[in-house]
């Protein structure tokens, strides 16, 4: 069950995605710079995938709507319990996107804001994510809501 939402007067509505949105969720990912190279338009895989997100329930995947029933956000949150900093809970926030046309709204922030107080909720005491080196401007914006850059990341293709 997703916590109601509240933006810009209600302007914007938060749910738990369904199938039928994946669509609408590839076309928002690939509407980047980097999506457009590395997103594909055969949605099985991603239909796949969102099967497997949505049985386990660990994982969110979120869509924010405007006024219009136009899909204008995403972001997927996982808990993930571990034994290090003493069984600590995290909260990792991946595949934020918001629509070029709410980008600079305050939407972004409050979608965060959500996120942290639905990860408190769950007894999670840290929010991480990861964000491609080339997304300054969304370094920017996590920098702005109290995320530190502590970390390097590293990634390999298997």
């Amino acid at each position: 069950m997703v916590k109601p939402f509240e933006f810009d007067e209600g302007q914007f509505a938060l749910a738990r995605a369904v199938e039928s949105d994946v669509p609408a969720l590839v076309a928002l990912l690939a509407d980047d710079v980097l999506g457009a190279h590395r997103e594909s338009s055969e949605l099985e895989p991603y239909l796949a995938a969102f099967r497997e997100i949505d049985r386990d329930p660990n994982h969110l995947l979120l869509t924010v709507r405007d006024g219009e029933d136009n899909l204008v956000g995403t972001m997927q949150l996982t808990l993930i319990p571990g034994l290090s900093r003493g069984g600590a809970k995290r909260l990792q926030i991946e595949g934020v996107r918001l629509a070029s046309t709410v980008r600079g709204t305050g939407l972004g922030t409050a979608l965060f804001e959500w996120a942290h107080e639905h990860g408190r909720q769950q007894g999670a005491v840290l929010a991480q994510l990861t964000s491609d080196k080339t997304r300054s401007d969304a370094q920017r914006f996590y920098s702005r809501l109290g995320y530190q850059a502590s970390h390097e990341g590293f990634k390999r293709s298997l």
